[in-house]
Parts: C-alpha cells; sequence; structure tokens
C-alpha cells in the first residue's frame, strides 16, 4: 500500500522561499508580531496566492486577514458551551454579501487551473487558498462564533458558482460549510475543539470531513468497522479504514464515525486531527471525474484521541435519534450537492454557447448558433437548467424557513437537479460532436465531472421508494 503519511506535504507549487521563520500559531504571538496582508483577494494574482498546510493547521506566509472568516472575535474568549443555549443569531448580511461578491474572481482562478488538476489527479490548494481568502469556506460560522452565518440559500448560491469553475473544490469546500452549519444548529463539538477549528481557520483553509464510508457492503444501521478501545487513560485509540473521504489529503479535522471495543459496544463520532500519529492516506482515487478531489482511503492504526472528542457515544438502542435534526442536515447536504452539480452544468453550457457562437463549417456562411435545430437543443438544455435551478433555489430559503414540506422534498429534488444536469451536459457533447470529447476542450470533462456527482447521492431506488411512500400516505389520508 502506497501513503501518504499524515504529516505536512510537500508540494511542487510552494516554493521554499515561501515558508515563514516563525510557525507559531497566530494566538501565541504578540499582537505587534502578528502578519498581516492588506491587499484584497482580487488583488492577489494564483501564483502569487501562497498554499498553505490546511491539515496541518500551519501557514505557509502572512496570516488570512481577520475580517476574511469573522471568526477570531469569539474563538479566543467565548466558548461553545457558552454560546449553545442560544437559538441561532441571524445572519450578518453584510459579511454574505462582500463574500458573495468575490465569487466572480474566485470562479476565475478555479477554472483556470481545473483542467492541469484533473489531468494530473492532484489537489487544488490554491483553489482552497482562494475560496478561504474570499471568506467563502467559513460562511455558515454562526454569528455566535463570529461568523457571518450564511443561510443554506447562501450556501447554494456559492456552491452553484464554485462548481462552474473546479466541481473538485466546490465538493470539499461544500463538506466543510455542511460542518460548521451543523455546528450553528446544533452545537456538537466540545468547546475547545471547535475553538481550535475557528482559530485554524483564521491562519488559513481548516477542511474538515465527516467520514462514514468503509470499505466492503454493510447492511443499513450496522455499526462501523472502525474500532476505538480504551487507552487506559480515560481516551480512545481509534483502528479502521475509511474510503471516499473527499479531500482525505487536505483535512485538518476528520469526524470518524466508529464503534467501542466494550462488552457492550457503543457507537459515535471522534474528532481527529489531520496530522494525528498513525493516521495515513491511502492515495486510491482514481476516478472518471472529481480527480481532484483526492477522496482517498484514509488509514488509522491506532490513533489516539481525547475522551472530550469522542461524541455521541452510546449503545445503538439506546441511541435518541434527533429525526428532525437528520432530516434537516439531509435537506442541506441534498440541496448542496445539487448545487454543484447545476454549476458544473451550468459551465458545459457556457462553453457549448461559445462553440456555437463561434464554429462556421466549410458548407456554412453562418456559426452553428443561427441554424434553428442547434438554437431548439440549446434551449431544450436551458429549460433543463432552469428546472433545476428553481427547484434547488426554491426549496433552500423553504428550508431555512424551517419549512417541513420543503425538507421532506429535498431528497427528490436532488434526484431531479443531478438528472437534469447530467442530461444538459450529455446533449451539450452530443450537439458537438468530436470537439465535445476532445481532451482540448473542457466539455468532456465536465461530463465525467457531471457523471461523478452521483457518488454524493443517496440510492435512486431509496429515493423514490421513500417518495412513493408519503404519496401513498397521503392518498390514503381521509
Amino acid at each position: 500500500m502506497t501513503t501518504i503519511a499524515a504529516t505536512d506535504h510537500s508540494r511542487a507549487d510552494r516554493p521554499d522561499d515561501e515558508r515563514p521563520d516563525d510557525d507559531r500559531p497566530d494566538d501565541e504571538r504578540p499582537d505587534d508580531d502578528r502578519p498581516t496582508d492588506d491587499r484584497s483577494s482580487d488583488e492577489r494574482s494564483a501564483p502569487d496566492r501562497p498554499v498553505r498546510a490546511a491539515r496541518a493547521g500551519r501557514t505557509r506566509n502572512d496570516r488570512t486577514r481577520n475580517d476574511r472568516t469573522r471568526t477570531d472575535r469569539s474563538a479566543d474568549d467565548r466558548s461553545a458551551g457558552e454560546r449553545s443555549a442560544e437559538a441561532g443569531s441571524a445572519p450578518d448580511r453584510e459579511a454574505v454579501e462582500a463574500a458573495l461578491a468575490r465569487l466572480p474572481r474566485v470562479v476565475d482562478l478555479l477554472a483556470a487551473r481545473a483542467e492541469e488538476h484533473d489531468r494530473d489527479a492532484t489537489f487544488p490548494y490554491q483553489g482552497i487558498e482562494a475560496v478561504h481568502e474570499a471568506g467563502l469556506l467559513t460562511l455558515t460560522v454562526s454569528p455566535r462564533y463570529g461568523g457571518a452565518g450564511g443561510t443554506l440559500a447562501d450556501t447554494v448560491r456559492v456552491l452553484a458558482r464554485l462548481g462552474r469553475g473546479d466541481a473538485s473544490v466546490a465538493v470539499v469546500t461544500a463538506f466543510t460549510l455542511l460542518q460548521h452549519a451543523e455546528q450553528a444548529r446544533h452545537p456538537g463539538w466540545p468547546a475547545a475543539g471547535y475553538r481550535r477549528l475557528l482559530t485554524e481557520s483564521r491562519r488559513g483553509p481548516a477542511l474538515v470531513n465527516t467520514l462514514h464510508a468503509e470499505p466492503g457492503e454493510r447492511e443499513a444501521g450496522a455499526p462501523p468497522g472502525t474500532v476505538a478501545r480504551p487507552d487506559g487513560e480515560g481516551g480512545w485509540l481509534l483502528s479502521g479504514r475509511k474510503t471516499y473521504c473527499t479531500g482525505a489529503e487536505a483535512l485538518a479535522w476528520m469526524a470518524v464515525t466508529a464503534r467501542t471495543d466494550e462488552p457492550e459496544p457503543r457507537t459515535g463520532t471522534f474528532l481527529v486531527r489531520g496530522e494525528s500519529e498513525g493516521l495515513e492516506i491511502d492515495p486510491v482515487w482514481d476516478q472518471l471525474g472529481l480527480r481532484a478531489s483526492a477522496s482517498h482511503d484514509v488509514v488509522l492504526e491506532e490513533v489516539r484521541v481525547p475522551a472530550d472528542l469522542a461524541l455521541g457515544l452510546a449503545a445503538p438502542a439506546a441511541r435518541s435519534a434527533d429525526e428532525n435534526g437528520a432530516r434537516l442536515s439531509r435537506a442541506w447536504h441534498d440541496l448542496a450537492l445539487a448545487a454543484v452539480a447545476i454549476g458544473v452544468a451550468r459551465a458545459a453550457e457556457d462553453w457549448l454557447i461559445r462553440f456555437l457562437n463561434q464554429r462556421t463549417p466549410a458548407n456554412l456562411t453562418e456559426p452553428l448558433g443561427t441554424l434553428p435545430r442547434y438554437r431548439c437543443a440549446l434551449g431544450e438544455i436551458e429549460a433543463h437548467l432552469i428546472g433545476a435551478e428553481e427547484l434547488v433555489e426554491g426549496l433552500a430559503p423553504r428550508v431555512d424557513r424551517g419549512e417541513e414540506d420543503a425538507v421532506a422534498r429535498t431528497g427528490p429534488a436532488h434526484l431531479l437537479a443531478v438528472r437534469a444536469a447530467t442530461t444538459a451536459v450529455q446533449q451539450a457533447v452530443a450537439l458537438t460532436g468530436n470537439p465535445g470529447l476532445s481532451r482540448r476542450h473542457p466539455l468532456e470533462r465536465y461530463l465525467r465531472d457531471v457523471l461523478s456527482s452521483r457518488v454524493h447521492l443517496a440510492p435512486e431506488e431509496a429515493v423514490l421508494d421513500a417518495a412513493g411512500r408519503v404519496a401513498l400516505e397521503r392518498g390514503a389520508r381521509p
């Protein structure tokens, strides 16, 4: 097994002269010694933007400005526990809109390097850096913790645009946004742990994801194969393998589901630092699409986890299921990932429009876009995407308002949006012929990415069966 050790990796795009002389965290430095960079994200070109070792929580050069993540006000002096009783502060719309205004520039930067990362299957560190510096990676941090408090509607808008630039960056960003949104709704992280995550987010991208999937097939409801055994000091030693771990090599934190090695096993989530001793990345991700997402396997060999970072431990039969919370989390996931697929399809349509406006076959005197057949075909693609966008963008604010019927519809909405996006890109490829399948053009990459977006979709049969049950129950009411 070829592995990537869980340490700070050397990067081809990280020159030695960008490494700081002092790797001390900002909160351990005197105020006067903390470096700043007053340039805006738009003023910094991609080659000039340093790439940070996000997993190790360290920065490669000047620390990101505090107003970019808006987490510094509370991370040092207010605990998550002190704020957990608050029902959820209203979003800081000024901060949200400021971050959204930086989106076009970020998307352009992502698109400029997407082909390179797809071809080489390399992780887009500079792309993640650009997303972070624009304030988008922490957009859903609650105002209780000093964040902007972006809503699901904001999240959908961001991810659809990022999907136009680089689908892999969008997917990696999505899972970090979902983690912060979950903490905003139902604080589960211990105060010290979340405070540390926010502190790291001030210095550079701090990616986080939940690791559920494991090799092989398990029956629904079966406990995880990953095992935590007591370390004799009140903590745990975690061993096992997780698969399809999006962003694996760059994660600062991993929320690992596992069961305990006890006479009566309990299951729960263990918060693991990405640089922990005994944690390795097995670089097995070599898929058709989303090639730059680094969704490798994570191998844990007696990784030590303190007792306070073991969350929700309970026997399966005794676990109190928060059905409403679980449904809301699933709704966020459904619409967030649907937005990425729509963004990819919009990028494909943009390329197709340029192609139709510029392509003039030898037997014609006008571009293909002047022919009714091509205009109608483009109109059908546009109709598919309008329907998907209206569905996802219409449901998101309703979910934000707590409308239960909207929450219940996000599963079918995700399915329909992915189907529409896939159909749109397939039709674009069919319409362009050989140019659409050429590696010299991005359309074939969009096709591979949108096809691979189905991996984040719940099993189609399960989604349709659930929708059918709801319909039958509705029909049986008097």
